[in-house]
């Protein structure tokens, strides 16, 4: 497949990442009825409420000021509390858009870009390509960017010959484990000290496929069996010793049983492969929010978050944006409550000292997944992220900017 077309285009719209844990478009995730408690300190609001941002939608009378102020940017605003704030801006923009180039320049400290998939680095078996990935580490050492590596080995967005080989059988095991570690040992060991954070595996858990350990039958497992995971950890950190390795995964947010299920079989990752000493620094929790979600429970995330800093892990907030599909027209009210979605989460998940990194999926609303994968049904565009699309800070930015400015110092 020709790298230049693997990403839909349109005016204002890219299409660069397709989580495997969201549901249709069409789908309406199950609210609770609107809370009507006022709201509490900043505590006990975090500890014993189970909707984000719903009062701000419930009431105007409880509508928080949101107004865009100040002149510091995200980036200044984290790492003045020890964070880092980052964003994957698109790869078309960056290629082409000086506009959001400048933007993104502005607010954010890492470059978290996703054009390591397989098709983008080795299209034919053995043959790599370098060109796309060399650019962007490139762009971010002549910007003094820290740069995240997306993703190294997933079940998604791989080439023809990959796909035919792992869909078929008779491969051998021994095939399958030396493409990957080399693919792994390829990439890492050519950006050694270059790289930040890798996201070595993404999304290797789907409970509801029925394995105690809620591993999912991807065609690397089911070729190497839950070792691919382990080797994948250790293949990359014998390529570069000093990189922040990462698991990256969604679906642990809210308070459905599948929630549930998905917090248990990744914590029980997480145990497993410290317990064999593998070296894995960093959980990547995706955080794509619902703006009208009432299914949240944030005790249970707090505790979630706890238990993997138990485990001596960083987190990651690596994929966040505010889906908006099912939020009212008007605009003025539709951001006000992705802010208030936006300040209420990140105010919780950053009381965990060991949440190092907050990452954006996007930084403005001219360039978002979510244009195609979660549109309207008014068919008005849609605005999860902090910037809109001509680049003027939102009220998502505020809220993401207030968590910061409250959040404990790392």
């Amino acid at each position: 497949m020709n790298q230049d077309h693997q990403y839909q285009r349109s005016n204002h719209q890219l299409s660069n990442h397709q989580p495997s844990n969201h549901q249709s478009p069409n789908h309406q995730p199950p609210n609770d009825q609107r809370s009507n408690h006022q709201r509490l300190g900043r505590r006990e609001f975090l500890a014993g409420l189970g909707t984000l941002g719903a009062l701000a939608a419930a009431s105007p009378a409880f509508a928080r000021d949101f107004s865009v102020s100040g002149e510091n940017s995200l980036r200044s605003r984290a790492a003045a509390k020890g964070l880092i704030y980052g964003a994957n801006p698109g790869v078309y923009a960056v290629y082409q858009d000086s506009e959001v180039i400048s933007a993104f320049l502005q607010e954010s400290g890492m470059l978290a870009c996703d054009t390591f998939f397989w098709m983008n680095t080795q299209p034919e078996e053995g043959n790599f390509n370098f060109s796309r990935a060399d650019a962007f580490v490139q762009f971010a050492i002549d910007h003094q960017l820290r740069f995240r590596g997306h993703t190294l080995v997933w079940y998604r967005l791989n080439p023809d010959w990959l796909n035919a080989k792992l869909s078929d059988t008779s491969t051998p095991s021994s095939k399958v484990e030396s493409l990957l570690t080399q693919h792994v040992s390829t990439l890492v060991g050519r950006y050694a000290g270059k790289v930040y954070i890798w996201d070595v595996v993404n999304e290797a858990i789907e409970p509801d496929q029925g394995r105690a350990d809620g591993l999912a039958h991807h065609p690397w497992f089911n070729h190497l069996g839950p070792d691919y995971i382990e080797m994948a950890f250790r293949t990359a950190a014998a390529a570069d010793p000093n990189a922040l390795l990462a698991y990256n995964d969604g679906g642990q947010e809210y308070d459905l049983p599948i929630n549930e299920a998905k917090r248990e079989a990744v914590l029980k990752l997480l145990q497993n492969l410290k317990s064999k000493g593998v070296p894995i620094h960093v959980f990547g929790l995706q955080a794509h929010l619902y703006g009208d979600a009432r299914n949240f429970n944030a005790q249970k995330l707090r505790q979630f978050l706890a238990d993997v800093a138990s485990l001596d892990i960083k987190i990651m907030i690596s994929e966040l944006d505010v889906m908006d599909y099912m939020l009212p027209a008007d605009i003025s009210q539709r951001d006000q409550q992705v802010a208030a979605v936006y300040e209420d989460f990140l105010n919780l998940v950053l009381d965990e000292p060991n949440v190092i990194v907050v990452n954006n999926w996007g930084i403005s609303d001219r360039y978002t997944w979510l244009s195609e994968q979660s549109p309207r049904p008014d068919g008005q565009a849609v605005r999860p992220l902090p910037l809109d699309d001509q680049m003027n800070r939102k009220p998502a930015w505020a809220g993401i900017a207030r968590a910061f400015d409250h959040c404990p110092p790392r």
